[in-house]
């Protein structure tokens, strides 16, 4: 717990970057998570890594060995081969029991206004599964405003903006996520005047806070155990929400 508050860290990755070097493995997730007082976590795969179905495995391993602290998301290149794609995040959601598909537009430019780009969104709609997408680095296919078309297509599909479009792009989100019921913002990255900010205009049941590095824990997920605002908005945004999202 931080705070007197249960903790679900709505984005953190796990597993071994080509991009950046870093590598987390569950162990030290673990450790971070426990000195930090976070009950459960989301693991990614980062954009960019060298096999995508180790990192998967890698991550079902973690669901599997240690139950109750996890829960998995898929994040697949786009531009392989559709049926290859198509396969992949099956074996995930179904074998693995995934809860959410991961789009890094910053590495992965996938069009999200483009109409070929809908079977995207739909293959995760199909399998059930959350769309988990990094918004504010990457522009312009990361902008939040970018991701309302295919909202509005797909009602039924739950779309997190993950870092809420950061701090040039926050107020995008909130319009985005004002007209679409279906997204959610997810608030890592925002200081916390911001956050009070985007609370004017989306409610708690609508938001969720990650961590995204285990060094970011207590900065990111503190920030809104702290905040001068309702008991019940702090919990909706650090436990409630993910879980309803991802599973409890």
């Amino acid at each position: 717990m931080i705070n007197g508050f249960r903790v679900f860290d709505a984005h953190a990755h796990l597993g071994a970057a080509l991009h950046s070097g870093r590598v987390h493995t569950a162990d030290s997730m673990l450790r971070a998570m426990d000195a930090a007082g976070v009950e459960r976590c989301l693991l990614i795969p980062f954009p960019v890594v060298e096999d995508v179905r180790l990192e998967h495995t890698k991550i079902a391993s973690a669901l599997r060995e240690h139950p109750g602290r996890f829960a998995g998301a898929a994040c697949i290149p786009p531009f392989i081969p559709r049926a290859a794609f198509l396969d992949e995040l099956r074996r995930c959601a179904e074998e693995y029991g995934f809860r959410a598909l991961k789009l890094q537009p910053q590495y992965q430019p996938l069009n999200p206004m483009s109409p070929d780009s809908d079977w995207f969104f739909q293959a995760a709609e199909e399998l059930k599964l959350s769309l988990v997408c990094h918004t504010g680095t990457g522009a312009p296919f990361a902008l939040p405003s970018l991701f309302l078309p295919a909202a509005l297509r797909h009602p039924q599909l739950p779309i997190v903006l993950s870092h809420c479009g950061g701090s040039s792009y926050y107020l995008e989100a909130i319009v985005a996520a004002g007209i679409a019921p279906n997204i959610l913002l997810e608030l890592s990255s925002l200081v916390p005047h911001q956050v009070l900010e985007v609370l004017k205009y989306v409610p708690a049941t609508r938001l969720m806070v990650g961590s995204d590095l285990p060094s970011s824990i207590s900065s990111e997920l503190g920030k809104i155990a702290a905040l001068e605002v309702d008991i019940e908005i702090r919990r909706s945004i650090l436990w409630d929400t993910p879980s309803r999202l991802y599973g409890a």
